[in-house]
């Protein structure tokens, strides 16, 4: 997704509307760390749902943290972006701990010795990729062989649970092979279209390879329920993260074109998302997400949307969507495009879908991304839902004291952040910083300058804002080598892992001090 602009924070303040808000859950107060499974150490090559990850909770339980933010858990493909996902509804393979799977015969110890010899600092996706589905057919195929119980319980009764998006996933991912791993927009005619394939000669013939893909679907969410249980057995919430775009190259467009811009004969897109010009970008950000035909989704009362929420709540504990603003307004471009500068806003759903997810969602737990350049209309539209936004530090320091993203302007209903998964960590920030930041900065915190990721960190908690997330880089002090995303770079970016060590400092002294930050500030 964009890069987010510092200018025009939004004050996130009560809706002056007649109507009260839609929701009003975040009451209490409360601090988490943003840390995306693949970050875990380990030795598979990236981190998996194992007990490294079962450390990270004993670290979270023990600093007195009562929440876990993640990004999104999809599928990940070209450019290895968990914001671009072949599914909306389904998990990364990646992430299944194959060492799990030794002891109930579907894998030999041994066969992990090539992941072993993957770097322990890093993601290297190109190797990992080849490796781990190759591990993955062979415990599927020891699987078939046993015809036994699967770890996590019985398979068929998941494929049973989980059909609605499981079988159209599972089939196109088949299909994604078969046709050597080409975009479903360019597979023949024939395939391009969902329910004609399903009645197709290609069914039969991918047979196998369809239960193959459901198969690793049953093992990741086995895993990642003992994994969520161990988060609740500590008192930790999981935060995650929905897009509100997915792929054009996704089971979800190609199993319901109708709900989005796409010719209703060739299946291309008729327009894409992105954002125009900005202070980042003179060209605008041609993203090449499909837009959504509201007009498709407001006729059979948004069932897409209240489908992926349910599905996301059963994930986690509190959602956080990605670009608000575009549910008011976004960015439409026509096809063919080189850049972003050709386009008009259109509008989104706006208040209408909130409320059909009001009714189906009372106690719902939303967080709205709603950084960048706002429109007073999408302001309204945030007060009306009634949904906390988000502040970050990073961007508090740039103007005089009337910037809105300061500590002093926060208000309760709102998320404060030192920096998010797309900014640089926050000792990186500050060494990137202009002077006129550099001095803001240290003369607002009232500091040397000499630790500020822990300044930045104290500020959060003091803060008005009931949830302050911090990154677990800003924890470890690290700068900017432990980047973990930089929007517009298409290659190269969520590699960075931690050490198991990095979290063993941490137990003790800084656990000890965590808490007491987490006392004195009520959280």
């Amino acid at each position: 997704m964009a890069k987010k602009s510092p200018a025009s924070p939004l004050p996130h303040a009560a809706s002056s509307a007649a109507e009260p808000p839609l929701f009003n859950w975040l009451q209490s107060r409360g601090a988490g760390v943003l840390l995306h499974p693949t970050c875990f150490p380990g030795d598979q090559g990236i981190g998996v749902f194992d007990a490294h990850a079962v450390r990270f909770l004993d670290f979270l339980q023990a600093a007195g943290i009562r929440y876990w933010q993640l990004c999104p858990l999809g599928p990940t493909g070209f450019g290895d972006s968990p914001y671009a996902a072949f599914s909306a509804f389904a998990g990364n393979p990646l992430l299944i701990d194959l060492a799990a799977l030794v002891p109930h015969g579907l894998l030999d110890g041994a066969d992990l010795a090539p992941l072993r010899a993957l770097p322990a600092d890093r993601v290297d996706y190109g190797a990992l990729y080849g490796l781990k589905r190759a591990l993955l057919d062979r415990a599927h195929e020891n699987f078939r062989a046993r015809k036994g119980a699967a770890p996590g319980g019985d398979f068929e009764r998941f494929r049973h649970e989980h059909a609605a998006w499981l079988q159209p996933y599972a089939f196109f991912m088949a299909l994604k092979d078969h046709f050597n791993g080409r975009a479903w927009t360019e597979w023949p005619v024939e395939a391009r279209d969902y329910a004609a394939a399903r009645r197709s000669s290609l069914y039969a013939l991918l047979e196998g390879r369809i239960e193959r893909w459901a198969f690793v679907q049953h093992l990741f969410f086995s895993q990642w329920r003992w994994l969520r249980a161990e988060a609740r057995a500590r008192g930790i919430g999981i935060v995650g993260d929905l897009p509100i775009f997915v792929a054009l190259d996704s089971a979800d467009a190609w199993a319901n074109p109708g709900l989005f811009e796409l010719d209703p004969e060739t299946r291309q897109p008729l327009a894409v998302a992105g954002v125009p010009p900005d202070y980042f970008s003179a060209d605008g950000q041609l993203w090449g997400n499909p837009l959504y035909a509201w007009e498709a989704h407001r006729a059979d009362g948004y069932r897409w949307w209240i489908e992926r929420m349910c599905a996301a709540f059963a994930l986690y504990d509190v959602v956080r969507i990605d670009h608000f603003r575009g549910f008011d307004t976004c960015w439409r471009i026509p096809l063919p495009a080189e850049n972003a500068k050709t386009g008009e806003w259109r509008p989104g759903p706006g208040l209408d879908l909130f409320r059909a997810l009001r009714r189906e969602f009372p106690a719902a737990r939303i967080i709205a991304e709603d950084l960048g350049d706002l429109l007073p209309s999408v302001r309204e539209l945030l007060a009306q839902t009634g949904l906390p936004g988000m502040l970050v530090l990073q961007f508090a320091f740039g103007g005089d004291a009337k910037n809105l993203y300061l500590p002093h302007h926060a208000t309760p209903n709102s998320v404060v952040y030192p920096g998010t998964h797309d900014n640089d960590t926050t000792l990186g920030w500050y060494r990137a910083a202009g002077e006129h930041e550099r001095d803001f900065a240290r003369r607002y915190l009232r500091v040397s300058g000499a630790e500020l990721p822990w300044d930045f960190l104290r500020a959060a908690y003091a803060c008005a804002a009931r949830l302050a997330i911090v990154p677990l880089q800003d924890v470890l002090s690290l700068g900017n080598e432990a980047r973990f995303n930089t929007p517009g770079r298409p290659q190269g970016n969520w590699q960075w892992r931690y050490r198991a060590a990095d979290l063993e400092k941490l137990f003790g002294g800084t656990t000890g001090y965590l808490r007491e930050l987490a006392s004195l500030y009520d959280r």
